[in-house]
């Protein structure tokens, strides 16, 4: 499963998420795909938003409106590092676990 996969799945139907969906006048099913992009996004070595808007479909204005209330792109690099709990190099197998616990999911 990816990465993507497994934080929309953890975002899914979480009362935060649709919380914010509301407040930016979008459904939650794009919220939970927005958060989920973005912070595949945000890994990858090219532009977050285009990374994020290729992997959603969702367009780069929302995707920014929503990185922004998630505190915006300084925000996830700092994220990033704090979330490498191991501190084996790769964020990433902490922020799923992390995201699930956040979500609920674990």
């Amino acid at each position: 499963m990816s990465m993507f996969d497994q934080i929309l799945g953890a975002a899914h139907n979480h009362p935060t998420v649709k919380n914010m969906a509301d407040k930016l006048g979008i459904d939650q099913a794009t919220a939970e795909r927005a958060i989920a992009a973005l912070t595949e996004g945000h890994h990858a070595d090219a532009d977050t938003l285009e990374v994020a808007r290729e992997k959603s479909g969702i367009e780069t204005g929302i995707l920014s409106q929503v990185m922004e209330h998630v505190g915006g792109e300084g925000s996830l690099a700092s994220f990033m590092q704090i979330l490498d709990q191991d501190h084996d190099g790769n964020p990433l197998n902490d922020l799923t676990d992390m995201a699930g616990k956040l979500f609920g999911k674990k």
